[in-house]
């Protein structure tokens, strides 16, 4: 055993080295301190969290990304965390992935055009990228699971559970602008007051900060960080498949995209901060309405929209005793 566990130690390093060795090799410009803060957070979600990357082609045009565990382990249950966007799977999940780690087997996707997700189909809808998810998940051996889902992500892992409810067992929807009207979208983008795609996808580090203003409440953990290191930032997370990204975030913005969504069937969780500036709190009971006496709603205390940064060992709490009965 004790052999094992240094093989697997020492192939966990090799793979960390030959993973940084390729990100520098494939740098633009000046990208260099974001490639290594990445380097190091693949680190940890190897070394700490027990996951390790793991690519699976859908088909020739499709290709998913994910953070799978190293050993899947018997007896836990599988959970689907899914982003949404200013980055990818990892920046997003770092507050909470080791806790979780230990409680669930976690698999981890990045959505079409984040990360290492692409395809070259022109499909932009949620239901697209809940195919390419559960097909992937298919493909890993994967049965039944639960969703945890923010943001943007909340929108695929509500197709994820409408369309295959035999495979998603719960679902935890966070801080997601699902079934709001267009009377409630229109007041909450006059109320910003700023073309959302500039914010959802920054071209510079003054809107880049307007979007971590706008989603956090209690403190800002990007107020000292130097703005040519936002450049860089915006480099590597939001120009690469700029376009793409553009593409998602129309069919979001759009009138036909959210109308009247099915009632699911799932045991459903809602969370949402009370300050939330993106989907405010009045979402959140318009969807517990919605959605019927199989949901329910916890609703933060002085958390914004990134639930996920601002109160990740609350958020982690809700995602356990929810899950796993406690």
């Amino acid at each position: 055993m004790a052999s094992m566990e240094k093989l697997l130690s020492i192939s966990l390093i090799l793979a960390f080295f030959k993973n940084l060795i390729s990100i520098l090799l494939n740098l633009h410009r000046a990208q260099l301190l974001v490639a290594l803060v990445d380097a190091v957070l693949s680190l940890y979600f190897w070394w700490w969290c027990g996951l390790c990357p793991c690519t699976v082609d859908i088909d020739r045009e499709t290709t998913v990304s994910f953070w799978v565990p190293l050993h899947r382990r018997i007896g836990k249950p599988v959970l689907i965390p899914i982003h949404g966007y200013g980055g990818n799977s990892q920046w997003q999940f770092l507050a909470q992935v080791g806790p979780l780690s230990r409680s669930f087997n976690l698999f981890i996707p990045d959505l079409l055009f984040f990360g290492k997700s692409s395809t070259k189909c022109t499909d932009r809808t949620y239901e697209f990228q809940a195919r390419c998810i559960v097909e992937a998940l298919k493909r890993m051996g994967v049965g039944k699971f639960s969703v945890y889902a923010i943001s943007y992500g909340g929108f695929v892992g509500y197709r994820m559970a409408k369309m295959y409810p035999d495979e998603v067992e719960k679902i935890i929807i966070v801080s997601s602008g699902i079934g709001c009207t267009e009377e409630q979208k229109s007041k909450q983008l006059r109320k910003i007051g700023r073309d959302p795609l500039e914010l959802l996808l920054p071209n510079n580090p003054r809107d880049l900060r307007t979007l971590i203003d706008l989603s956090l409440y209690k403190y800002d953990p990007f107020k000292w960080v130097p703005d040519f290191f936002l450049r860089e930032f915006i480099e590597v997370m939001c120009n690469e498949h700029r376009t793409e990204k553009s593409e998602l975030a129309e069919h979001l913005l759009s009138g036909s995209a959210e109308k009247d969504p099915s009632v699911l069937t799932q045991e459903t969780l809602l969370v949402w901060g009370d300050q939330d500036e993106v989907f405010p709190v009045s979402f959140a009971h318009h969807l517990k309405k919605h959605l019927g006496p199989k949901s329910r709603l916890e609703i933060i205390k002085d958390a914004g929209h990134a639930v996920n940064i601002e109160a990740p060992g609350h958020l982690n709490d809700l995602i356990e005793s929810f899950i796993l009965g406690e």
